[in-house]
């Protein structure tokens, strides 16, 4: 039987007793309905995960023992930022519990031109929020002991007029260079996918001269959330772990 893993932002110290309480509790109590004795594995996104043991449940709380820490990392080898234009609802959602699956470091949600969905301050702290608990629900999921951080929502304007030390990559169906052509970068990756729509020219010409290189995914024009997916598959497959 597969050990159900949790995140918690705790100090994790073996021999320890510690109260895991409200999302996670509720998760071990009425989801996944543990008892008494059963075993979890922890993590807090400090480095590697512990094993615990469930000394006492509620659906309020869980006390655990953590018992052992391994040190077990499978982050990829490769360092990509995925800057994606921001989609709707669960097409978005889909984006980023996928990339974390794959392996990315970091996520920019994007706004740019063509983007359909339109946020005041107030609901794009409240997305950021849901945005980061897929995060930490997809790491539970797949594995990883480091959690990919999520930057604030930002322009595409000013995410080009910042200096990135980085390979900078935009998807663009209309581009003649392949994803496989690509000669394997010695520095971190930027991945810039557009929303629904795309990118517009203005757009493309823009990231161009700040010498971002546009590619195409193949003969076929991919859906918002299928682009992303499929290109950190490829450069996985390329260069990193798959």
């Amino acid at each position: 039987m597969r050990i159900p893993r949790i995140y918690t932002d705790q100090t994790l110290i073996c021999e320890q007793n510690i109260i895991l309480e409200n999302t996670a509790a509720n998760h071990i109590h009425r989801v996944l309905r543990l008892k008494t004795g059963s075993e979890l594995t922890l993590f807090n996104g400090l480095g590697g995960e512990y094993k615990a043991m469930i000394k006492s449940i509620d659906k309020r709380q869980v006390t655990v023992k953590v018992t052992h820490h391994n040190t077990k990392e499978i982050e990829s080898p490769l360092n990509i930022t995925l800057v994606q234009g921001i989609s709707r609802g669960e097409r978005m959602d889909y984006t980023i519990q996928k990339a974390v699956e794959l392996g990315v470091t970091r996520i920019v949600p994007l706004k740019t031109r063509r983007c359909i969905v339109k946020l005041d301050e107030i609901r794009a702290k409240k997305k950021i929020k849901h945005w980061q608990k897929i995060i930490v629900s997809a790491c539970e999921q797949c594995g990883r002991n480091q959690i990919p951080t999520i930057e604030n929502i930002t322009s595409f304007e000013k995410w080009l007029a910042e200096q990135h030390q980085a390979f900078n990559l935009i998807l663009d169906p209309t581009a003649t260079l392949k994803i496989t052509e690509l000669k394997k970068p010695s520095i971190a990756i930027n991945l810039f996918v557009g929303p629904e729509g795309g990118f517009d020219d203005k757009e493309l010409i823009l990231a161009q001269t700040h010498q971002y290189t546009c590619i195409r995914l193949g003969p076929r024009i991919l859906r918002t959330e299928t682009a992303p997916i499929t290109a950190l598959s490829a450069l996985q497959t390329l260069w990193g772990d798959l």
